[in-house]
């Protein structure tokens, strides 16, 4: 069985995130979605709430299971045993992110792969931030988060 990890900090989850991680589970037998908390960013939900509106989102997928965990990223993959971690990118900035992050992890752990998707054309403008700003304005987030966590994340960022 092939397992991979889509790790993110997923403040809060998007349409884009959604997509990546649908499109690898139609290529892999297992994914797991990793909720870290990445001590360089102050998030404006939980740890806690953003796990439960992944597993929200995912709640019907049987080949995604939603995890948190601390520490490295390699650290990670080994203990689950995965054979590669993927990720998104919208633009040569994501793209060039990556590639350094992949060079470290790599120098960590030999062999593990990454794995980039590229995002459609219509998402590339999603960002966990711009939903952030948008919602704490009240703005209108369908084209950028499920429908099935809408309302607690707007209620969250206008709060």
């Amino acid at each position: 069985m092939k397992s991979v990890l889509c790790p993110g900090t997923f403040d809060p989850i998007t349409l884009g995130h959604e997509d990546i991680i649908r499109r690898t589970a139609k290529i892999f037998d297992k994914v797991y979605v990793a909720v870290l908390e990445n001590i360089d960013k102050k998030t404006v939900f939980t740890a806690e709430e953003r796990i439960a509106l992944a597993k929200k989102i995912f709640e019907d997928e049987p080949k995604i299971e939603v995890i948190t965990s601390k520490g490295l990223l390699v650290d990670i993959a080994k203990n689950l045993g995965v054979c590669a971690i993927v990720k998104g990118v919208r633009d040569a900035t994501d793209f060039s992110y990556e590639q350094k992050l992949f060079l470290i992890n790599d120098s960590l752990m030999p062999g593990l792969e990454t794995l980039i998707i590229p995002s459609f054309g219509d998402q590339t403008f999603i960002s966990s931030t711009a939903v952030r700003d948008i919602g704490k304005y009240g703005g209108d987030l369908s084209k950028y988060v499920n429908a099935k966590i809408i309302d607690t994340v707007s209620a969250k960022l206008k709060g």
